[in-house]
């Protein structure tokens, strides 16, 4: 079974506690709101949304993607650094090819008063299939456009989880 690792980063404007609060601990409640065309909702379907907790993403119907829903295991939530690691464990969006996903996300602060998020991400393949590199950077890169969504949100709305 091959594994494939990849990271990226990028820098934020908006400081890394409210990035944090608003992409991890509250994403259940904001992103639907945020992006409805894309996500129609985030339920938290096991635990109290921290670690051990389950969600599931569930994808609008026009949403452009033949997906509809996608489950996420938290494995660690380390809020006073700023950490999240979580699992994506099912969903129609692994088809048979992935077994699973494990995600690290960690925002850092940065000396103008932004941040950076580094975020790494293993995939697990299912049998002997072969990951297609290109195909997980199409879906990083829908990943990275919620991320920026909601740093327009929060560099628009100053006091929004402050």
């Amino acid at each position: 079974m091959a594994a494939i690792s990849l990271s990226q980063e990028f820098a934020s404007p908006v400081a890394a506690a409210r990035l944090f609060k608003a992409l991890i601990l509250d994403s259940h409640n904001l992103i639907p709101k945020l992006m409805p065309q894309a996500i129609k909702s985030i339920e938290i379907i096991h635990g109290d949304g921290g670690e051990g907790s389950i969600k599931q993403i569930n994808f609008a119907e026009d949403a452009g993607t033949r997906y509809k829903y996608m489950k996420n295991r938290i494995d660690i939530l380390d809020v006073e650094n700023l950490v999240c690691k979580y699992t994506l464990i099912e969903g129609d969006v692994l088809e048979d090819k992935i077994k699973s996903i494990a995600y690290e996300v960690r925002f850092e602060a940065s000396p103008n008063g932004g941040c950076t998020c580094k975020m790494m991400s293993e995939y697990q393949a299912a049998g002997d299939f072969e990951i297609n590199e290109e195909e997980i950077r199409g879906g990083k890169e829908r990943a990275m456009g919620m991320y920026k969504v909601v740093e327009a949100y929060l560099f628009e709305s100053p006091g929004a989880y402050e």
